[in-house]
């Protein structure tokens, strides 16, 4: 029996087919002959018995009870009514020439001779657009369909030939006359073309119309297999925007968001979004961007079938983005992937059922593009999604990102690029860059009101104005003498406006200017502030101090009574997430922090302070200013937002060009230190086989965003000569060689150093040291201790971060075994060297700066490995804890390109299972038992060691714990938080589970070029 599966999509009934034959009592379709069918009269389609004879005789050829002459094939409709009509029209054409007699009376449902069949899907589903694509011949059927002439209250038999009994005719007297032996006319299929001869009875004259017919039908197949493809891989899933209505339930779930903003619905609404164009949109901070990306997101993964990139600038980012994203996975059947730090897979899994999320900083996502374009599987991805797409003018960062697209549109014009930007004065050039439409608006949900603040006054920032700035109030606060020396700026009188009942943001220009305004606020707080929420911040305190191991930050002990704390990159990890967490639940009401946070995690204020015009010594960018005083106003909570610049005399001009200045211009950053971005993006294109002749890799620099702004960006030597200049520089370094050619161009190809930079993503800078320190390596490698290891992937660009404290050094030196010392002896640090460093003495041999810095950091690591107290090895080593953390965490990511560096050289092969265990205890560097936990994101060590206590030892525990025996089994544990744990940890074991089924298959699967007899 034939097995049809029936897809409904948009109304349009689709039947696949088997090969195998249907069974004899099968029920009958439309194209089943009339004699077969339940109500023919047997044997007869004829009165006339000697017409009779001649008939059976060819019916018999063409059909018998052992079998099927369909033989496989099925309507592609479910209704289908084209063959009734083709065969209408040849019936009328050859009217004259057929000879029968009237049918005798039968109890059968009658049907009009001008009865015109309507199931076609076309004029169901597409009125307007299908028809066009039609072929001619067919236009007038579709005009009697539009206005079919039914007799009320008659049915119409489902078949697509006209049967001749059932159709009115004029009285026609009997002529007998004998007919010729009918010849199959052409059609699909031999079979087809004999069933439809035999319920039509016609002529067997092959006439124009026959052809006609069967050249109409080929047509209309084809536009309805178009139509019907069109909808499989554009469907419309449902009314939220083309998705079910179960992902707006979800939205509103799991993040409380009820409508979307009218903008929203607009750009949603784009042609451009309809049609899958690029697409480039600006608001200010705070006003939606990303909900739209993530509905587009959802509708690539669900409608399309396709794989989706999102691409974020910081790990923090990341994290948060994979733990608020892992429910909407689970609940609706795709994978959310990490790829951060020294996560990620290369090439990723590749997953026959479900489709995935890959969430990535810009150097991971570089990565990840890499190894698709090596696998020949970038068309798999078929949405790019750039948060901060003006992150293309920052530096060496941005020349990776415009890598990425470069690659991107240059190889699969079918992936579409979506990027989230702030306003930007050349938005015209990244438009052309990524071929994209723009769509901008100023909208925002909390109205912002920027002030500056000069001596006591208070001004209205207003561009419009002569002076820039308009008198709105002075302040009224009053100071002692001692607290006008301590707060000359007025901060206080300030802050105490709005806290502790709302909250507020101080950005500091340094870090330790953080903390001396969180502890001076404190100082002349009242007493009342410490009874606020007075057992929430106690359950801060004591957290802070677990996640110290017992150690909590003295500043921190005196300002989280009062509500108020610092925050900057020199907390850890552990610290940041408790603070932020503490912040936007409340309990905290006053952050003193600097620039970063702005950039990073959304914490939003009533009021936003900026102690200076200043971040360093370096003037504030408009830019940046711009995403600080966007972070002032509360969604849902405030009616409107309030910005204050503290500046003084010497800065007022400067900051009326701050405030009123049009925004500022991304450029690209191709060039950038020495032009590193353009050497690597060269030597990746050749080694990925993208470019092979210099003149294809001009080729591809021509849709580059440096080509863009070449007349801005090169004014030396034009893009031709730098791309050039640059694969000779590539050669010099022994990356890449040129293959003579007798007739065509060189080709170029990379060597095997080059292939194994641009797969570890190492620095050009460093590619041949990292060489050369791994070839030394090998000729002595301390196996007894990790030392030797854990300096070969110290970061070269860490190492001119800190300088060594040289009795610190020696006595961390001396502790060391005797084969640590001689393995430092080995690589260029003796004893000697640092005692007499430490002595203060001069040495006259001169030694390598960069390898006696480097392995200050490796004792640092070594020391973190063994004991993994960061707060003992900051005090130790006289380095803040933030710090320490920050070189551990670009030592894990860095042991990672190390790792796929020493893959691609067989010399190197002992390294690899070193390495692979290093990158694991780099990433984590916590007692084994907890690693399965941390490995969920989000979950830091504080976090892991209370899941543990409380039994949840493994990954399994916590993807199957319910949430709300979480929150009641971990100390200070939130409902939401618990939920996002639990559906991180499922993600995890879910993607974990797949990729060893996807092993199981591969190991399974027949291959498909098996020798055979």
């Amino acid at each position: 029996m034939m097995n049809a599966d029936v897809d409904n999509t948009r109304g349009i009934v689709v039947k696949r087919f088997s090969s195998q034959k249907r069974a004899r009592d099968a029920e009958r379709s439309q194209f089943t002959p009339a004699r077969k069918r339940p109500g023919a009269v047997d044997g007869s389609c004829c009165a006339n018995p000697e017409l009779r004879t001649e008939e059976n005789t060819v019916t018999e050829q063409c059909c018998s009870d052992d079998e099927d002459f369909f033989d496989g094939y099925d309507s592609i409709m479910g209704d289908s009514s084209f063959l009734a009509k083709l065969d209408d029209v040849e019936l009328k054409a050859e009217h004259e020439n057929v000879c029968f007699e009237p049918p005798a009376a039968k109890s059968v449902v009658k049907q009009s001779r001008d009865d015109e069949l309507t199931d076609s899907v076309f004029t169901e589903d597409f009125p307007d657009t299908s028809l066009r694509d039609l072929p001619s011949s067919q236009l007038a059927f579709h005009q009697d369909v539009a206005n079919p002439k039914r007799q009320p209250g008659v049915g119409m038999e489902n078949t697509s030939t006209p049967d001749m009994k059932h159709s009115k005719q004029p009285a026609v007297p009997a002529l007998h006359c004998k007919k010729p032996a009918s010849k199959a006319r052409r059609s699909m299929t031999d079979q087809l073309k004999k069933a439809m001869l035999e319920n039509a009875g016609i002529s067997s004259k092959v006439s124009k119309t026959a052809q006609q017919k069967e050249a109409v039908m080929s047509e209309e197949i084809s536009v309805a297999m178009q139509a019907i493809e069109s909808v499989s891989m554009e469907g419309d899933l449902g009314p939220f925007f083309g998705l079910p209505s179960k992902v707006k339930d979800l939205i509103m779930r799991l993040k409380g968001i009820q409508n979307l903003y009218d903008w929203q619905k607009a750009c949603l609404d784009l042609d451009s979004v309809k049609q899958r164009k690029n697409l480039i949109y600006s608001l200010p901070t705070s006003g939606g961007k990303t909900l739209v990306a993530e509905i587009l997101i959802f509708r690539e993964l669900l409608c399309r079938k396709k794989d989706a990139l999102l691409i974020l600038p910081y790990v923090a980012l990341v994290q948060e983005k994979v733990r608020g994203l892992a429910s909407f996975g689970i609940e609706l059947d795709f994978m959310v992937e990490e790829y951060a730090g020294s996560k990620g897979k290369f090439p990723p899994v590749k997953r026959r059922t479900k489709k995935s999320l890959y969430i990535t900083t810009i150097e991971k996502g570089h990565s990840l593009v890499n190894s698709l374009i090596e696998t020949n599987r970038l068309d798999s991805i078929g949405l790019v999604v750039v948060d901060e797409l003006h992150m293309l003018g920052d530096g060496s960062r941005g020349a990776i990102l415009e890598m990425t697209l470069a690659k991107v549109l240059y190889i699969n014009k079918n992936t579409q690029i979506i990027g989230m930007s702030a306003t930007l004065g050349n938005i015209r050039d990244l438009q052309r860059f990524l071929k994209a439409e723009n769509y901008t608006n100023d909208f925002r949900p909390v109205e912002l009101k920027e002030y500056v603040k000069l001596r006591d006054g208070i001004y209205e920032v207003d561009p419009k104005e002569e002076q820039c700035f308009r008198f709105s109030r002075l302040l009224d606060f009053k100071y002692s003498s001692g607290m006008q020396k301590m707060d000359p700026d007025h901060i206080i009188a300030l802050v105490t406006e709005v806290i502790p009942q709302q909250s507020c943001l101080i950005f500091c220009a340094t870090k330790k200017n953080c903390e001396n305004v969180a502890a001076m606020i404190c100082r002349y707080l009242e007493k009342n502030f410490l009874m606020h929420k007075r057992e929430e911040k106690a359950t801060l305190l004591a957290e802070l101090k677990n996640s110290g191991s017992g150690s909590l930050c003295p500043v921190l002990q005196k300002t989280v009574p009062f509500g108020l704390a610092y925050h900057h990159s020199g907390l850890t990890s552990d610290e940041r997430k408790l603070v932020e967490e503490a912040y936007s639940s409340g309990v905290l009401c006053l952050l003193a922090c600097t620039s970063t946070l702005a950039a990073g995690i959304n914490l939003p204020a009533r009021r936003v302070i900026l102690r200076s015009p200043y971040v360093g010594v370096d003037f504030l960018k408009r830019s940046q200013y711009k995403q600080m005083v966007g972070r002032a106003g509360r969604a849902g909570i405030d009616s409107a937002g309030e910005s204050i610049l503290i500046l003084q005399e010497k800065d007022k001009e400067m900051v009326k060009n701050l405030v009123s200045a049009p925004m500022e211009k991304c450029y690209s950053n191709l060039l950038h230190d020495g032009s590193k971005g353009l050497l690597s993006l060269i030597l990746s294109l050749i080694g990925l086989n993208i470019t092979r002749t210099v003149e294809q890799v001009t080729d591809f620099m021509s849709g580059t965003l440096l080509s863009v702004q070449e007349t801005q960006a090169c004014q030396q030597k034009s893009l031709k000569e730098l791309t050039v200049d640059s694969i000779e520089i590539l050669k010099q370094k022994g990356l890449i060689e040129a293959l003579s050619a007798i007739t065509d161009e060189p080709s170029l190809q990379v060597t095997r150093l080059g292939k194994a930079t641009y797969k570890g993503s190492v620095d050009l800078s460093y590619c041949d040291i990292l060489y050369r320190d791994l070839s030394k390596g090998l000729e002595g490698l301390l196996l007894n201790s990790f030392l030797h290891l854990v300096y070969l992937v110290t970061p070269y660009d860490m190492v001119s971060q800190s300088k060594p404290d040289w009795m610190l050094y020696f006595t961390q030196f001396s502790k060391l075994s005797a084969a640590e010392q001689k393995m430092a002896t080995t690589i260029g640090v003796p004893e000697s060297f640092v005692a007499r460093k430490a002595a203060g003495q001069s040495v006259r041999k001169c030694m390598d700066a960069l390898v006696v810095n480097r392995l200050y950091l490796a004792l640092v690591l070594y020391s973190l490995l063994r004991e993994t107290n960061l707060w003992h090895i900051s005090d130790r080593f006289q380095l803040t804890r933030g710090f320490v953390q920050t070189l551990l965490s670009s030592a894990s990511a860095f042991c990672s390109c190390v790792l796929h560096f020493t893959e691609e050289l067989e010399e190197f092969w002992a390294y690899k299972a070193l390495l692979t265990e290093l990158t694991r205890r780099l990433t984590y560097c916590v007692q084994a038992e907890l690693i399965p936990l941390m490995e969920v994101a989000g979950v830091m060590e504080f976090r892991a060691k209370q899941l543990y206590s409380a039994g949840y030892k493994t990954l399994a525990h916590l993807a199957n714990a319910d949430p709300n025996v979480l929150v009641k089994k971990v100390e200070n544990l939130f409902k939401r938080q618990a939920s996002q744990i639990v559906a991180s940890a499922k993600m995890l074991l879910q993607e974990k589970a797949e990729s060893l089924q996807e092993e199981v298959d591969d190991l399974l699967m027949i291959p498909v070029d098996l020798p055979s007899v």
